[in-house]
C-alpha cells in the first residue's frame, strides 16, 4: 500500500472513532516517534509530556474537527500528515537552556526533515502530484506556528499574502488549512493559555480574510506588481505597476543529475549558458574546493551579458533560497526579469543520471544536499516553476 492510500485509511479509521495510534505507529507516518517519543517539552506550555503524546493529541484534535471533514483527500491527507510530523523538528533543536526545554527553529528545522524522510522514504517526488503532496506537508509543518504569530508580524499583510502565495504552486495550500493545524496544536496541550492562543488563530484568519488570501493565493494585477509587493516594496499590491524589466534571465535549480543540462538543450538552447561545472573545469577547480573563484568567475560573466542587456542561463544547483537570492539579487540590480526553474526527478533516476556525469557527485554528498534542499517559492522571482522531469 503506498503512502496517500495507507493515510487515507488512517482517517478513514479516525472518522469512526479515535484516531488508531497503533495503526499510527506502524504506517510511514510513525517513522520519527520513537525519538519524539525521547524528546522532552517545556511542561509550562506543554503539561501533556514529551513531543509524541502532544503529537497523538494534536491528531486526535485534528480528527475531532468537522470541518477537517469538508476538505478533498489530498488535502485532508496533507493535513493529517502534517500534524503527525509538525514537530518533528524538536528532535534535533530542543535543548535545555535556563533549565528550561527550548526547540528554537524547529518548524523550519523539521520542514526540512519531512521533506528528505517524505522524498527518501516514501517515494513522494520525480511525479508533479507527489511533489505537490509532498510540499503541502512541508509548507504546513514549515508555517504551523504563524497563525498564532501573525497580528504581532510587523506587516502582517505582507506576510499573509506571501505565505498564501505558496498555493500557486501547491494548489491545495491555504491558510485554512494552516489554521486548522494551528488549531489543533493548541488545542493538543495541556497549559494555562490555550484559549489565548486560539484567540490569535481567530484574528489570523480574519487578516486573511480581509486580504483577500484565506482560502486562495492573493490575486495580483500581474506578476511583476506581485514580485515587488512581496519582495518588500513599498506598492499597493491591487494596482498594476509599469514593468521596467528588459528580458529574463533564467535561474536553474536543482539536486545534480535532475536533467537540468537536458532541460536548458531542449528550451532554452537560444540563450548562452554560464555553468558552473564548466567553469570549474575550465579553472581545475574540485567540487570539494572552496568554490570562491569559481563564483566571482561566473558573476563577471553574468555582469557581461547584465550590461549588454543579454538574456542568459546560470546553470547550478541553487537548492536554498540564500544561495537563489545572492544571484537574483545581482540579475535584479542590473533590470533582468528573473524565472527560476526548479527540476526533480525520482531519487533512482537521479542517481543513474548522476553516475553517468563525468563529474560524478559522491552519494553521501547527494544525501547532505538533499537534507538541505528548500524549493523555490512565488516571492523569490517574477516567475517560478517546478519540473518533474
Amino acid at each position: 500500500m503506498d503512502f496517500t492510500e495507507t493515510i487515507k485509511q488512517l482517517i478513514q479509521n479516525s472518522a469512526l472513532s479515535k484516531t488508531d495510534w497503533n495503526m499510527v505507529i506502524a504506517s510511514p507516518l510513525g517513522f520519527f516517534l520513537p525519538e519524539m517519543k525521547r524528546t522532552l517539552q517545556n511542561p509550562e506550555f506543554h503539561g501533556e509530556g514529551d513531543v509524541c503524546i502532544h503529537t497523538r493529541m494534536v491528531c486526535e484534535a485534528l480528527t475531532a474537527d468537522p470541518d477537517f471533514y469538508t476538505l478533498s483527500d489530498v488535502q485532508r491527507i496533507g493535513l493529517f500528515a502534517a500534524a503527525v510530523f509538525h514537530d518533528v523538528g524538536k528532535i534535533r533543536t530542543t535543548r535545555l537552556e535556563d533549565e528550561k526545554w527550548v526547540s528554537p527553529h524547529h518548524s523550519s528545522t523539521g520542514s526540512l526533515m519531512t521533506r528528505e524522510y517524505l522524498w527518501m522514504d516514501c517515494g513522494l517526488c520525480g511525479n508533479m502530484d507527489r511533489i505537490r503532496l509532498r510540499e503541502l506537508i512541508c509548507a504546513l509543518v514549515r508555517y504551523h506556528m504563524l497563525p498564532v504569530h501573525l497580528i504581532d508580524q510587523e506587516d502582517s499583510e505582507r506576510k499573509a499574502r506571501e505565505v498564501a502565495a505558496i498555493g500557486e504552486l501547491v494548489p491545495d495550500f491555504s491558510w485554512k488549512l494552516l489554521c486548522m493545524l494551528s488549531k489543533a496544536d493548541m488545542q493538543g496541550r495541556i497549559a494555562s493559555d490555550i484559549e489565548e492562543q486560539l484567540v490569535k488563530i481567530e484574528l489570523c484568519q480574519e487578516v486573511c480574510r480581509e486580504t483577500g488570501c484565506f482560502d486562495a493565493p492573493y490575486h495580483f494585477p500581474d506578476s511583476y506588481t506581485r514580485h515587488a509587493y512581496l519582495s518588500g516594496r513599498n506598492v499597493m499590491p491591487e494596482q498594476s505597476m509599469y514593468d521596467d524589466t528588459w528580458d529574463e534571465v533564467i535561474l536553474m535549480s536543482g539536486l545534480p543529475g535532475t536533467g537540468k543540462d537536458t532541460w536548458i538543450r531542449n528550451y532554452a538552447s537560444e540563450y548562452p549558458i554560464i555553468s558552473l561545472d564548466d567553469i570549474r573545469k575550465e579553472l581545475h577547480v574540485l567540487p570539494t574546493d572552496n568554490q570562491g573563484v569559481v563564483i566571482r568567475e561566473a558573476q563577471e560573466r553574468a555582469k557581461a551579458y547584465l550590461r549588454k542587456h543579454q538574456p542568459f542561463v546560470w546553470n547550478a544547483t541553487d537548492i536554498t533560497k540564500d544561495t537563489r537570492q545572492k544571484q537574483i539579487s545581482l540579475f535584479e540590480r542590473y533590470g533582468a526579469r528573473v524565472r527560476i526553474v526548479y527540476l526533480e526527478t525520482d531519487w533512482d533516476t537521479q542517481l543513474q543520471r548522476n553516475n553517468s556525469r563525468a563529474d560524478e557527485v559522491p552519494v553521501e554528498a547527494m544525501g547532505k544536499m538533499l537534507g538541505k534542499t528548500v524549493l523555490p517559492l512565488p516571492e523569490e522571482a517574477q516567475a517560478v516553476e517546478w519540473i518533474a522531469v
